[in-house]
Protein backbone atom coordinates (compact mmCIF):
# COMPACT_ATOMS: atom_id res chain seq x y z
CA UNK A 1 0.00 0.00 0.00
CA UNK A 2 1.97 2.81 0.99
CA UNK A 3 5.67 3.72 0.02
CA UNK A 4 8.40 1.79 2.07
CA UNK A 5 11.72 4.27 2.37
CA UNK A 6 14.65 2.98 3.65
CA UNK A 7 16.20 6.21 5.07
CA UNK A 8 15.50 7.05 7.86
CA UNK A 9 15.22 10.64 7.47
CA UNK A 10 12.82 10.92 5.29
CA UNK A 11 10.83 8.64 6.69
CA UNK A 12 10.70 11.20 9.49
CA UNK A 13 10.60 14.43 7.37
CA UNK A 14 7.35 12.65 6.06
CA UNK A 15 5.71 11.97 9.56
CA UNK A 16 6.24 16.20 9.67
CA UNK A 17 4.71 16.80 6.57
CA UNK A 18 1.01 18.22 6.07
CA UNK A 19 -0.71 17.86 2.66
CA UNK A 20 -3.17 19.90 2.09
CA UNK A 21 -5.67 19.27 -1.05
CA UNK A 22 -7.64 22.28 -2.69
CA UNK A 23 -10.59 21.20 -3.90
CA UNK A 24 -12.63 23.96 -3.57
CA UNK A 25 -12.77 24.79 -7.08
CA UNK A 26 -16.04 24.39 -9.38
CA UNK A 27 -14.37 23.76 -12.76
CA UNK A 28 -16.48 25.75 -14.76
CA UNK A 29 -14.75 24.72 -18.53
CA UNK A 30 -16.51 20.80 -17.81
CA UNK A 31 -19.95 22.92 -17.95
CA UNK A 32 -22.94 20.67 -16.97
CA UNK A 33 -20.94 18.46 -15.79
CA UNK A 34 -20.29 20.27 -12.41
CA UNK A 35 -23.60 21.89 -12.27
CA UNK A 36 -24.06 19.93 -9.15
CA UNK A 37 -20.60 18.82 -7.79
CA UNK A 38 -17.18 20.47 -7.34
CA UNK A 39 -14.72 19.71 -10.25
CA UNK A 40 -12.70 17.59 -7.95
CA UNK A 41 -15.69 14.87 -7.28
CA UNK A 42 -16.50 14.37 -10.64
CA UNK A 43 -16.01 10.67 -11.96
CA UNK A 44 -13.20 9.21 -13.98
CA UNK A 45 -11.99 5.73 -15.46
CA UNK A 46 -15.18 4.04 -14.62
CA UNK A 47 -14.77 4.03 -10.90
CA UNK A 48 -12.85 6.84 -9.45
CA UNK A 49 -13.35 10.48 -8.82
CA UNK A 50 -11.09 12.83 -9.37
CA UNK A 51 -9.86 13.34 -5.45
CA UNK A 52 -8.82 9.61 -5.73
CA UNK A 53 -5.35 10.41 -7.41
CA UNK A 54 -3.82 13.23 -5.14
CA UNK A 55 -5.19 11.50 -2.22
CA UNK A 56 -3.27 8.01 -3.68
CA UNK A 57 -0.57 9.91 -4.48
CA UNK A 58 -0.38 10.87 -0.80
CA UNK A 59 -0.97 7.43 0.69
CA UNK A 60 1.35 5.73 -1.18
CA UNK A 61 4.07 7.94 -1.23
CA UNK A 62 3.77 7.61 3.08
CA UNK A 63 1.94 10.66 3.92
CA UNK A 64 -0.75 10.29 6.31
CA UNK A 65 -1.50 13.56 7.74
CA UNK A 66 -4.26 15.16 4.40
CA UNK A 67 -6.90 17.73 4.95
CA UNK A 68 -9.17 18.61 1.89
CA UNK A 69 -10.22 22.45 1.43
CA UNK A 70 -13.34 22.20 0.16
CA UNK A 71 -15.86 24.91 -0.73
CA UNK A 72 -18.25 24.65 -3.96
CA UNK A 73 -20.97 22.17 -3.99
CA UNK A 74 -19.00 20.12 -1.99
CA UNK A 75 -21.92 17.35 -0.55
CA UNK A 76 -20.66 14.62 -2.69
CA UNK A 77 -16.90 15.05 -2.30
CA UNK A 78 -17.36 15.33 1.25
CA UNK A 79 -19.77 11.92 1.30
CA UNK A 80 -17.03 10.82 -1.08
CA UNK A 81 -14.07 11.20 1.45
CA UNK A 82 -15.78 10.42 4.56
CA UNK A 83 -16.98 6.71 2.71
CA UNK A 84 -13.83 5.69 1.60
CA UNK A 85 -10.96 7.50 2.74
CA UNK A 86 -11.45 6.69 6.34
CA UNK A 87 -9.23 4.31 7.32
CA UNK A 88 -6.13 5.73 9.23
CA UNK A 89 -6.05 5.65 12.62
CA UNK A 90 -6.46 8.61 14.97
CA UNK A 91 -4.89 7.69 17.51
CA UNK A 92 -1.74 7.91 15.75
CA UNK A 93 -2.28 11.45 14.30
CA UNK A 94 -3.22 10.04 10.98
CA UNK A 95 -6.00 11.40 9.20
CA UNK A 96 -7.63 12.56 5.90
CA UNK A 97 -10.00 15.81 6.80
CA UNK A 98 -12.69 17.58 4.83
CA UNK A 99 -11.92 20.95 5.96
CA UNK A 100 -15.60 23.00 4.39
CA UNK A 101 -14.88 26.49 3.99
CA UNK A 102 -15.92 28.86 6.92
CA UNK A 103 -17.68 32.24 6.95
CA UNK A 104 -16.74 34.20 9.93
CA UNK A 105 -17.06 37.85 10.73
CA UNK A 106 -13.55 38.30 9.00
CA UNK A 107 -13.83 35.82 6.44
CA UNK A 108 -15.77 35.35 3.42
CA UNK A 109 -15.49 32.64 0.67
CA UNK A 110 -12.20 31.88 -0.51
CA UNK A 111 -10.74 33.99 -3.23
CA UNK A 112 -7.73 32.10 -4.64
CA UNK A 113 -5.04 29.49 -3.71
CA UNK A 114 -3.24 31.23 -1.20
CA UNK A 115 -6.67 32.64 0.60
CA UNK A 116 -7.95 28.93 0.86
CA UNK A 117 -4.91 27.96 2.55
CA UNK A 118 -4.84 30.99 4.71
CA UNK A 119 -8.50 30.55 5.95
CA UNK A 120 -7.32 27.46 7.24
CA UNK A 121 -4.28 28.54 8.77
CA UNK A 122 -5.34 27.91 12.56
CA UNK A 123 -5.66 24.02 11.21
CA UNK A 124 -2.46 23.91 9.85
CA UNK A 125 -0.50 25.18 12.76
CA UNK A 126 -2.69 23.15 15.30
CA UNK A 127 -0.66 20.17 13.39
CA UNK A 128 2.80 21.16 14.16
CA UNK A 129 4.29 19.97 10.87
CA UNK A 130 7.88 21.29 9.33
CA UNK A 131 6.45 21.05 5.58
CA UNK A 132 3.18 21.59 4.11
CA UNK A 133 2.19 19.46 0.67
CA UNK A 134 -0.42 21.89 -0.80
CA UNK A 135 -2.14 20.00 -3.66
CA UNK A 136 -4.79 20.94 -6.43
CA UNK A 137 -7.96 17.94 -6.47
CA UNK A 138 -8.50 17.85 -9.85
CA UNK A 139 -5.64 16.43 -12.00
CA UNK A 140 -4.93 12.49 -13.25
CA UNK A 141 -1.01 11.60 -12.56
CA UNK A 142 0.94 9.41 -10.72
CA UNK A 143 3.58 10.98 -8.39
CA UNK A 144 5.48 9.88 -5.16
CA UNK A 145 5.52 13.15 -3.53
CA UNK A 146 8.69 11.74 -0.83
CA UNK A 147 10.79 11.95 -4.09
CA UNK A 148 9.98 15.44 -4.47
CA UNK A 149 10.06 16.59 -0.23
CA UNK A 150 13.65 14.92 0.03
CA UNK A 151 14.89 17.05 -3.40
CA UNK A 152 13.35 20.07 -1.14
CA UNK A 153 15.47 19.28 1.75
CA UNK A 154 18.74 18.34 0.25
CA UNK A 155 18.64 21.67 -1.92
CA UNK A 156 17.94 24.12 1.22
CA UNK A 157 14.37 25.39 -0.84
CA UNK A 158 12.04 27.90 1.10
CA UNK A 159 9.76 26.58 -1.70
CA UNK A 160 9.48 23.37 -4.33
CA UNK A 161 7.54 23.57 -7.20
CA UNK A 162 6.63 20.63 -9.35
CA UNK A 163 6.82 21.21 -12.96
CA UNK A 164 6.17 19.54 -16.37
CA UNK A 165 8.23 19.98 -19.87
CA UNK A 166 5.49 21.31 -22.42
CA UNK A 167 5.64 23.11 -25.67
CA UNK A 168 5.55 26.70 -25.69
CA UNK A 169 2.73 27.00 -26.92
CA UNK A 170 1.11 24.84 -24.00
CA UNK A 171 2.90 26.49 -21.60
CA UNK A 172 0.26 29.53 -22.57
CA UNK A 173 -2.03 28.12 -20.15
CA UNK A 174 -0.15 27.40 -17.05
CA UNK A 175 2.55 29.71 -14.45
CA UNK A 176 6.24 28.96 -16.55
CA UNK A 177 8.89 29.22 -14.42
CA UNK A 178 12.52 30.15 -16.06
CA UNK A 179 15.32 28.63 -14.18
CA UNK A 180 18.96 28.37 -13.80
CA UNK A 181 21.44 25.88 -14.52
CA UNK A 182 20.58 24.20 -11.06
CA UNK A 183 16.61 24.59 -11.37
CA UNK A 184 16.15 27.65 -9.49
CA UNK A 185 13.56 29.42 -10.25
CA UNK A 186 14.54 32.86 -11.47
CA UNK A 187 11.23 33.87 -13.02
CA UNK A 188 7.47 32.97 -12.57
CA UNK A 189 5.13 34.40 -15.01
CA UNK A 190 1.32 33.10 -15.09
CA UNK A 191 -0.13 32.48 -18.51
CA UNK A 192 2.34 34.89 -20.04
CA UNK A 193 2.29 35.61 -23.97
CA UNK A 194 6.03 34.71 -24.73
CA UNK A 195 6.81 31.10 -22.30
CA UNK A 196 10.54 31.33 -20.75
CA UNK A 197 11.95 28.39 -22.49
CA UNK A 198 14.10 25.58 -20.84
CA UNK A 199 17.59 26.35 -21.15
CA UNK A 200 18.66 22.66 -22.99
CA UNK A 201 15.46 22.81 -24.68
CA UNK A 202 14.27 26.21 -26.30
CA UNK A 203 11.39 24.36 -27.77
CA UNK A 204 9.61 23.93 -24.53
CA UNK A 205 8.84 25.80 -21.06
CA UNK A 206 8.33 24.25 -17.71
CA UNK A 207 4.62 24.60 -16.90
CA UNK A 208 3.34 24.70 -12.93
CA UNK A 209 1.49 21.89 -11.93
CA UNK A 210 -0.03 23.59 -8.75
CA UNK A 211 1.81 21.98 -6.70
CA UNK A 212 4.16 22.77 -3.66
CA UNK A 213 5.85 22.13 -0.85
CA UNK A 214 6.88 25.00 1.42
CA UNK A 215 8.44 24.70 4.62
CA UNK A 216 5.77 25.67 7.40
CA UNK A 217 7.52 29.03 8.87
CA UNK A 218 7.87 30.43 5.20
CA UNK A 219 4.41 29.42 3.98
CA UNK A 220 2.89 31.15 7.25
CA UNK A 221 4.52 34.44 7.04
CA UNK A 222 4.03 34.61 3.02
CA UNK A 223 0.34 34.17 4.17
CA UNK A 224 0.33 36.10 6.62
CA UNK A 225 2.15 39.58 4.53
CA UNK A 226 0.11 38.60 1.09
CA UNK A 227 -3.36 39.13 3.20
CA UNK A 228 -2.47 42.89 3.98
CA UNK A 229 -2.56 43.85 0.21
CA UNK A 230 -5.32 45.21 -1.13
CA UNK A 231 -4.41 44.78 -4.43
CA UNK A 232 -3.52 40.84 -4.40
CA UNK A 233 -6.10 37.99 -5.73
CA UNK A 234 -4.05 36.15 -3.29
CA UNK A 235 -3.46 33.31 -5.60
CA UNK A 236 -0.08 31.28 -5.40
CA UNK A 237 1.09 31.66 -9.14
CA UNK A 238 -0.39 35.15 -9.23
CA UNK A 239 1.24 36.32 -6.39
CA UNK A 240 2.96 34.30 -3.49
CA UNK A 241 5.30 32.65 -6.21
CA UNK A 242 6.64 36.02 -7.99
CA UNK A 243 7.08 37.85 -5.01
CA UNK A 244 9.33 35.63 -3.89
CA UNK A 245 11.46 34.55 -6.84
CA UNK A 246 11.94 38.58 -6.82
CA UNK A 247 12.71 38.90 -3.23
CA UNK A 248 15.83 36.57 -3.43
CA UNK A 249 14.02 33.28 -1.76
CA UNK A 250 14.95 29.96 -2.70
CA UNK A 251 11.87 28.40 -5.12
CA UNK A 252 13.16 25.26 -6.53
CA UNK A 253 11.63 23.64 -9.74
CA UNK A 254 10.98 20.32 -9.22
CA UNK A 255 10.73 18.02 -12.54
CA UNK A 256 7.67 15.81 -13.01
CA UNK A 257 9.91 13.35 -14.54
CA UNK A 258 12.25 13.01 -11.30
CA UNK A 259 8.94 11.57 -9.11
CA UNK A 260 6.49 10.70 -11.56
CA UNK A 261 5.14 6.98 -11.22
CA UNK A 262 5.41 4.88 -14.24
CA UNK A 263 6.45 1.59 -15.61
CA UNK A 264 9.92 2.62 -16.47
CA UNK A 265 11.76 5.58 -18.48
CA UNK A 266 10.58 5.12 -21.93
CA UNK A 267 7.02 5.75 -20.39
CA UNK A 268 5.51 8.88 -20.87
CA UNK A 269 5.37 11.15 -17.86
CA UNK A 270 1.60 11.17 -17.55
CA UNK A 271 0.16 14.23 -16.16
CA UNK A 272 -3.55 15.26 -17.32
CA UNK A 273 -5.53 18.72 -16.35
CA UNK A 274 -9.21 17.60 -17.48
CA UNK A 275 -10.54 21.13 -17.06
CA UNK A 276 -12.78 21.13 -20.42
CA UNK A 277 -15.00 18.36 -22.23
CA UNK A 278 -12.57 17.34 -24.53
CA UNK A 279 -9.36 16.69 -22.59
CA UNK A 280 -11.90 14.52 -20.27
CA UNK A 281 -13.44 12.59 -22.80
CA UNK A 282 -9.90 12.09 -23.83
CA UNK A 283 -8.12 11.19 -20.65
CA UNK A 284 -11.07 8.34 -20.40
CA UNK A 285 -11.09 6.86 -23.73
CA UNK A 286 -7.48 6.71 -23.88
CA UNK A 287 -8.08 4.08 -21.31
CA UNK A 288 -9.58 1.79 -23.62
CA UNK A 289 -6.94 1.62 -25.49
CA UNK A 290 -4.79 -1.72 -26.27
CA UNK A 291 -2.11 0.44 -23.80
CA UNK A 292 -3.53 3.07 -22.09
CA UNK A 293 -0.79 5.98 -21.06
CA UNK A 294 -2.30 5.72 -17.65
CA UNK A 295 -1.46 2.11 -16.14
CA UNK A 296 -4.45 1.50 -13.65
CA UNK A 297 -3.33 -1.81 -13.14
CA UNK A 298 0.00 -1.62 -11.46
CA UNK A 299 -0.55 -3.07 -7.83
CA UNK A 300 2.68 -1.15 -6.74
CA UNK A 301 0.87 1.80 -6.68
CA UNK A 302 -2.70 1.69 -6.35
CA UNK A 303 -5.58 4.62 -6.89
CA UNK A 304 -7.58 3.86 -4.03
CA UNK A 305 -11.46 5.13 -4.04
CA UNK A 306 -14.74 4.06 -2.24
CA UNK A 307 -17.82 2.07 -4.36
CA UNK A 308 -20.96 0.77 -3.61
CA UNK A 309 -20.94 -3.33 -3.89
CA UNK A 310 -22.45 -4.17 -7.06
CA UNK A 311 -22.08 -7.18 -9.43
CA UNK A 312 -19.74 -8.26 -12.58
CA UNK A 313 -21.06 -6.43 -15.50
CA UNK A 314 -23.03 -8.69 -17.89
CA UNK A 315 -23.08 -8.82 -21.35
CA UNK A 316 -26.35 -11.01 -23.11
CA UNK A 317 -28.23 -12.01 -26.01
CA UNK A 318 -25.91 -14.21 -28.42
CA UNK A 319 -28.42 -13.95 -31.71
CA UNK A 320 -27.94 -12.75 -35.38
CA UNK A 321 -29.78 -9.56 -35.18
CA UNK A 322 -28.66 -8.32 -31.53
CA UNK A 323 -25.56 -9.58 -29.93
CA UNK A 324 -24.29 -8.03 -26.39
CA UNK A 325 -20.76 -7.29 -27.10
CA UNK A 326 -17.63 -4.86 -25.63
CA UNK A 327 -14.65 -4.22 -28.45
CA UNK A 328 -11.87 -2.54 -26.89
CA UNK A 329 -14.12 -1.09 -23.98
CA UNK A 330 -13.94 -0.43 -20.25
CA UNK A 331 -17.09 -1.71 -18.90
CA UNK A 332 -17.55 -1.21 -14.75
CA UNK A 333 -19.40 -3.02 -12.04
CA UNK A 334 -23.27 -3.36 -12.35
CA UNK A 335 -23.33 -2.75 -15.91
CA UNK A 336 -25.63 -4.83 -18.28
CA UNK A 337 -25.08 -4.97 -22.30
CA UNK A 338 -28.18 -6.14 -23.30
CA UNK A 339 -28.21 -7.13 -27.07
CA UNK A 340 -26.02 -3.69 -28.11
CA UNK A 341 -22.33 -3.07 -29.39
CA UNK A 342 -20.30 -1.13 -27.12
CA UNK A 343 -17.15 -0.42 -28.94
CA UNK A 344 -14.21 1.96 -28.22
CA UNK A 345 -16.05 3.36 -24.80
CA UNK A 346 -15.96 3.86 -21.26
CA UNK A 347 -19.18 2.75 -18.96
CA UNK A 348 -18.70 3.69 -15.48
CA UNK A 349 -20.82 1.42 -12.75
CA UNK A 350 -24.50 0.72 -12.98
CA UNK A 351 -25.31 1.37 -16.60
CA UNK A 352 -27.65 -0.53 -18.97
CA UNK A 353 -27.31 -0.41 -22.80
CA UNK A 354 -30.58 -1.81 -24.05
CA UNK A 355 -31.07 -4.06 -27.40
CA UNK A 356 -30.00 -3.42 -31.07
CA UNK A 357 -27.76 -0.44 -30.58
CA UNK A 358 -24.52 1.04 -30.95
CA UNK A 359 -22.24 3.21 -27.96
CA UNK A 360 -19.12 4.33 -29.98
CA UNK A 361 -16.25 6.45 -28.90
CA UNK A 362 -18.40 7.60 -25.98
CA UNK A 363 -18.00 8.02 -21.77
CA UNK A 364 -21.06 7.56 -19.98
CA UNK A 365 -21.33 8.38 -16.29
CA UNK A 366 -22.90 6.11 -13.65
CA UNK A 367 -26.67 5.20 -13.48
CA UNK A 368 -27.03 5.76 -17.08
CA UNK A 369 -29.93 3.88 -18.96
CA UNK A 370 -29.77 3.97 -22.42
CA UNK A 371 -32.83 2.86 -24.44
CA UNK A 372 -33.44 0.64 -27.38
CA UNK A 373 -31.57 1.47 -30.58
CA UNK A 374 -29.71 4.29 -29.73
CA UNK A 375 -26.75 5.58 -31.50
CA UNK A 376 -24.24 7.23 -29.17
CA UNK A 377 -21.36 8.43 -30.87
CA UNK A 378 -18.53 10.53 -29.42
CA UNK A 379 -20.93 11.99 -26.61
CA UNK A 380 -19.77 12.20 -22.71
CA UNK A 381 -23.57 11.08 -20.88
CA UNK A 382 -24.02 12.72 -17.90
CA UNK A 383 -24.97 10.46 -14.52
CA UNK A 384 -28.67 9.22 -14.14
CA UNK A 385 -29.46 9.77 -17.41
CA UNK A 386 -32.28 8.13 -18.98
CA UNK A 387 -31.86 8.28 -23.40
CA UNK A 388 -34.88 7.74 -25.09
CA UNK A 389 -35.41 5.03 -27.44
CA UNK A 390 -34.15 5.41 -31.05
CA UNK A 391 -31.94 8.73 -30.01
CA UNK A 392 -29.10 9.42 -32.06
CA UNK A 393 -26.37 11.24 -31.26
CA UNK A 394 -22.94 12.00 -32.98
CA UNK A 395 -23.90 11.33 -36.57
CA UNK A 396 -25.07 14.96 -37.86
CA UNK A 397 -23.83 17.85 -35.99
CA UNK A 398 -25.65 20.56 -37.13
CA UNK A 399 -28.50 18.80 -35.11
CA UNK A 400 -26.33 17.90 -31.78
CA UNK A 401 -25.75 21.52 -31.41
CA UNK A 402 -29.18 22.15 -31.38
CA UNK A 403 -29.62 20.17 -28.07
CA UNK A 404 -26.65 19.15 -26.60
CA UNK A 405 -23.46 20.96 -26.17
CA UNK A 406 -21.01 20.58 -28.75
CA UNK A 407 -17.25 20.93 -28.09
CA UNK A 408 -14.72 22.24 -30.89
CA UNK A 409 -13.38 18.83 -30.89
CA UNK A 410 -16.99 17.04 -31.50
CA UNK A 411 -17.63 15.98 -28.32
CA UNK A 412 -21.49 16.23 -27.55
CA UNK A 413 -22.31 16.51 -23.53
CA UNK A 414 -25.58 14.75 -23.05
CA UNK A 415 -27.37 15.57 -19.66
CA UNK A 416 -30.54 14.73 -18.67
CA UNK A 417 -32.14 18.69 -18.86
CA UNK A 418 -31.10 18.71 -22.11
CA UNK A 419 -32.85 15.12 -22.80
CA UNK A 420 -35.86 16.41 -21.43
CA UNK A 421 -35.41 19.86 -23.87
CA UNK A 422 -35.05 17.29 -26.42
CA UNK A 423 -38.09 15.26 -25.52
CA UNK A 424 -40.53 17.88 -25.05
CA UNK A 425 -39.69 19.24 -28.99
CA UNK A 426 -40.65 15.93 -29.69
CA UNK A 427 -43.70 15.70 -28.29
CA UNK A 428 -42.83 12.89 -25.79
Amino acid sequence: MPAKHDKPHINDALRKTLALVLAGGRGTRLKDLTDNEAKPAVHFGGKYRLIDFPLSNCVNSGIRRVGVATQYRSHNLIQHVQRGWGFFRSELNEFIQVWPAQQSDTQSWYEGTADAVFQNLDLIDNQKADYVLILGGDHIYKQDYSIMLEDHIACGADISVACVETSLEAAKEFGVMGVDAKDRIISFTEKPKNPAPIPDKPDQALASMGIYIFNAKTLRDQLLRDKELPDSSHDFGKDILPYMVKNGFHVQASRFSRSCVRESVDVENYWRDVGTVDAYWEANIDLTHVTPALNLYDPSWSIWTYQVQRPAAKFVFDDSDRRGMGLDAVVSSGCVVSGSTVRRSLLFSDCRVNSYGLVEDSVILPRTDIGRRCILKKVVVAKDCKIPDGLVVGEDPVEDAKWFYRTEGGICLVTQPTLEKWARSKGK
